[in-house]
């Protein structure tokens, strides 16, 4: 599962003024579809669905008391499953996107709100869902993901809540809370593989990506051997091919979960506005004493 959060930019992704241009992008694919007699998903939140884009746009845009004009209104979070993964949620398009609507609401709004370690719930968090089906660049078959859209201030537009502050679950300083994104995924995952009752093997995980992109040479060798150590009956548990190694390391594939890796050890920060992304050099792994 991929699960990542796009850094603000000047364009589809500026989230310092209003966020329309997002919705606008999140509508791109509608319209096509919709000629063709194809099946779309309209807006949803934690309790709706099929929600109009303007009532989207009037909400997240009203939702930013004592904020600064600088200061970000919203944050953008992508949530795209791997191929494997969507023929768990379901056979049909209509079948994924319900699956997904649920997966969101049950699970990763949950866990989000969760990981401000401020005691919020799901219903603390003002949200808008809309999924995709295609996706450019790709050549899988399968391609459905969700762009989320959520407001800085929490539902009543007291709180300010960032997933890109460098604070994690901080006690004292004018900042507490802070947000833990690498235990959000870890729990996103795991939240994933019991609401689907999907077998993940240890080459599909999040602990697997983790420690090949930011472990140590010996970490990453010993994860080798474990996913070589595994139980060969059962047919997911395998070595990653090719195809997916490449894609552990580029932004966005069905597998990977690089994009928020590189975020996962961001430079400290006394303030809770989002910091540049570092992405740590990739390390080349030794094959010597390797055994296969």
């Amino acid at each position: 599962m991929n699960i990542d959060f796009p850094p603000p930019s000047k364009g589809t992704y500026n989230n310092a003024g209003s966020s329309r241009k997002l919705c606008n992008y999140c509508e791109h694919e509608d319209m096509e579809r919709m000629e063709q007699g194809i099946y779309t998903e309209g807006f949803f939140n934690l309790t709706d669905d099929n929600i109009y884009k303007s009532q989207v746009i009037k909400d997240i845009d009203n939702n930013i008391g004592q904020l600064l004009k600088t200061d970000a209104k919203f944050y953008a979070i992508h949530v795209s499953p791997s191929e494997k993964e969507l023929r768990a949620m379901g056979n049909t398009e209509q079948e994924q996107a319900e699956a997904m609507k649920r997966y969101i609401r049950e699970v990763v709004i949950p866990e989000y709100a969760e990981n401000f370690n401020k005691g919020l719930s799901a219903e603390d968090i003002k949200f808008y869902g809309k999924i995709h089906f295609d996706r450019n660049r790709s050549d899988n078959e399968l391609n459905m993901h969700c762009h989320l859209i959520v407001s800085r201030k929490d539902q009543t537009n007291k709180k300010k809540l960032s997933p890109l502050t460098n604070h994690k679950n901080t006690k004292k300083g004018a900042i507490t809370g802070g947000f833990d994104r690498k235990n959000l995924l870890q729990q996103a995952e795991k939240g994933f593989d019991k609401l689907f009752s999907y077998n993940r093997p240890l080459s599909e995980s999040f602990e697997y990506y983790n420690t090949m992109k930011n472990g140590t040479i010996a970490d990453q060798l010993n994860m080798q051997e474990k996913v070589i150590r595994q139980p060969q009956d059962n047919p997911q548990n395998t070595i990653p091919n090719e195809k997916e190694k490449k894609q552990t390391v580029s932004q966005g594939n069905d597998l990977g979960l690089s994009s928020v890796l590189g975020i996962l050890t961001p430079t400290p920060s006394n303030s809770d506005e989002e910091q540049p992304i570092k992405r740590p050099k990739k390390k080349k792994i030794s094959k010597r004493g390797f055994r296969r």
